[in-house]
């Protein structure tokens, strides 16, 4: 079976933030995106997506890597979901090393240009269910 595109959209997605190029990430973003920073914490639109990643970098100390692994696409029309295997790790946080693996969900649009944009960036899948409870 042939990859799918997003495939390397998101790993070039994935090198933006490992190299903190912010400027570069949000180019895969759509203009009215939402990431989910964490449950119950979203940002809205690039402006505040970039500001979020910004954060998250300062918080990890500036070594997090994120990598996908597996991926299952769902695509119909121009919009495509993606569940894929995550993997955090970060060797220069303040109080601890962080390593983690999360199956998260992104949801992609294609734009006018015919471009994949990620309008729902949620790393922690399923997980922010556990807030409502």
């Amino acid at each position: 079976m042939q990859n799918h595109e997003l495939e390397q959209v998101i790993k070039n997605a994935d090198r933006a933030i490992n190299n903190e190029d912010f400027d570069h990430l949000m180019e895969f973003y759509s203009e009215d995106a939402t990431l989910v920073v964490k449950p119950g914490t979203v940002a809205k639109g690039k402006e505040e997506i970039r500001r979020a990643f910004i954060a998250i970098a300062e918080y990890f100390n500036h070594s997090l890597i994120v990598n996908q692994e597996k991926m299952a696409i769902i695509e119909t029309g121009d919009t495509a979901l993606v569940v894929a295997q995550a993997k955090l790790s970060a060797n220069q946080k303040e109080d601890s090393e962080f390593s983690m693996e999360r199956t998260a969900t992104y949801v992609f649009k294609k734009d006018s240009t015919d471009t994949w944009r990620c309008i729902i960036d949620n790393s922690y899948g399923a997980e922010i269910i556990e807030e409502l409870k």
